[in-house]
């Protein structure tokens, strides 16, 4: 196990945490920068890196005393941090969506959050106002010459890569209609057909869904461009935040979920709100074939899914009559209340995520599940080129103790095959987001390359930016950034090359 420079000696076990450290970390960011010069306070950083990280996040989580209800209703910030030549610089910008404005003008919440933030004044204030925010606060992602700032209930923000400037919403020119729902969750093709492709889909859901699965290209001169789109309609209310792709099939899972909008149209709560585990029901895997695949044209395969609720997928692959699928499942979904103060939520009362395989096998229609441990974890990845394509080799943010739900404090490696782990481990005053997998350029060996991940630091309430070497864990760098960000959602990686 490795340990971080976070660590201090605590006396107690490994994962004990304080509250108030974790707690420090949902908090406004204060300044936007410009190509703010970094500097490591240990180690070095590798000169190979060359390329932009990309973060977003929740970065507006207060206003005028009040606090969001849920930390998912904060106005998406974008950090940008770019390297070259063994340098980094950091740019930082809010997504001007026009409801960011309205409240930066008004200083208060005047919109409703799909999470339960509500305007002040109750349930008769609130009530018959059906009017979403674009918050753009959960993914950003490079296709083609725009950076798209991305939130699922609505269409993508379209922002300058290199300023970050926001331009407003897009159409992709003309590919959606505006505001039309866009997945914050896309994957990338690393090339099983020739090219490398970025895979999306949006869901307009209701008691019959309809799935729109696109793929545009993400390289060369058509880059940008839609290259191939389907529309397939399921029989029952679609909860998709999350997929996987292999060289023929894009797999969702349909979790067991109903929706009863009536507190919201009422007032009472907020959208997301309205969501429950359905009883007596059980999640279907949605598999719909690729245009560029084998089973192009055919219609999608149904199969009952097991018990359970999944968020994120890791990895999907294909092997003779199966597809294989990692994911993140939980035990029940995990219920946003009103009476809930997320900031005094009893850990030990919320399910963990565990990492598990379902092999689906598309003859005799049936499903084995099996769990890789009993660890909490979240965020898990696998080498980009490994995309769709059995891989050795998963990184994942943890809860540092071994059973139960906990914040993530630790970066897990985990040998799929033999299930021999590395661990670097922030804990007891550091809090980990998704790490990000960056493969050594040009190197073969999948576990080549780097993790990078930021890391909120209880004990200078603020976050470093940690670069491990993605075989071992050991630390190359620890940047202490000029901005405290909150704790975050997802990211990508763009290489200058």
């Amino acid at each position: 196990m490795t340990k971080s420079a976070l660590n201090t000696a605590s006396g107690k076990a490994p994962w004990h945490f304080d509250r108030q450290d974790w707690a420090s970390g949902y908090c406004n960011v204060e300044k936007e920068l410009d190509n703010f010069k970094l500097h490591a306070s240990k180690g070095e950083i590798p000169s190979e890196l060359c390329g932009f990280f990309y973060k977003n996040g929740p970065g507006k989580l207060e206003r005028n005393g009040q606090l969001v209800h849920h930390p998912f209703d904060g106005d998406g910030m974008i950090t940008a941090i770019h390297f070259e030549g063994g340098e980094a610089s950091l740019s930082n910008r809010f997504v001007r969506t026009k409801g960011w404005q309205k409240e930066e003008e008004a200083g208060k919440f005047i919109y409703r959050g799909v999470f339960g933030t509500q305007r002040k004044g109750g349930p008769l204030a609130n009530a018959f106002d059906l009017r979403f925010k674009n918050i753009a606060n959960t993914n950003v992602v490079k296709l083609g010459k725009q950076l798209l700032a991305l939130w699922e209930a609505a269409g993508p923000h379209s922002l300058d890569p290199v300023t970050l400037k926001t331009h407003g919403l897009t159409t992709l020119d003309g590919v959606l209609k505006p505001d039309e729902p866009f997945s914050a969750h896309p994957r990338f093709d690393p090339g099983h057909h020739g090219s490398e492709r970025m895979v999306t889909f949006g869901v307009k859901t209701g008691p019959k869904s309809i799935v729109r699965l696109m793929e545009f290209a993400s390289q060369g001169d058509k880059a940008g461009q839609i290259i191939s789109d389907r529309k397939d309609s399921f029989d029952g209310f679609a909860f998709l935040h999350d997929f996987a792709i292999t060289p023929n099939w894009a797999v969702f899972l349909q979790n067991a979920i109903s929706f009863n909008p009536l507190p919201f149209i009422l007032g009472q709560r907020g959208a997301a709100q309205c969501l429950n585990s359905k009883p007596g029901t059980t999640g279907k895997f949605w598999l719909i074939p690729r245009d560029c695949g084998s089973f192009a044209g055919q219609l999608p395969r149904i199969i009952n899914a097991p018990d359970g609720f999944v968020f994120h997928h890791v990895n999907a692959w294909e092997k003779a009559n199966e597809i294989i699928v990692e994911s993140i499942h939980y035990p029940d979904y995990p219920e946003v209340r009103p009476e809930d103060n997320f900031l005094e939520m009893d850990f030990d009362l919320i399910p963990a995520g565990i990492l598990s395989r379902c092999e689906i096998n598309l003859t005799e229609n049936k499903v084995k599940t099996t769990k890789f441990s009993e660890q909490c974890c979240e965020f898990g990845m696998v080498n980009p080129n490994k995309e769709g394509l059995e891989a050795r080799f998963s990184w994942m943010a943890i809860a540092a103790k071994e059973i139960g739900y906990a914040p993530l404090q630790a970066i897990k490696k985990l040998d799929l095959l033999t299930l021999e782990k590395k661990i670097w481990n922030a804990s007891p005053r550091g809090f980990v987001s998704e790490p990000l997998m960056i493969p050594k350029p040009g190197s073969p060996i999948e576990d080549e390359g780097w993790i990078l991940v930021l890391v909120w630091n209880g004990k200078r309430r603020g976050t470093d930016l940690v670069i491990l070497k993605a075989n071992d864990l050991s630390e190359e760098a620890i940047i202490e950034l000029p901005i405290a960000i909150p704790h975050g959602l997802h990211g990508n990686w763009v290489s200058d090359k």
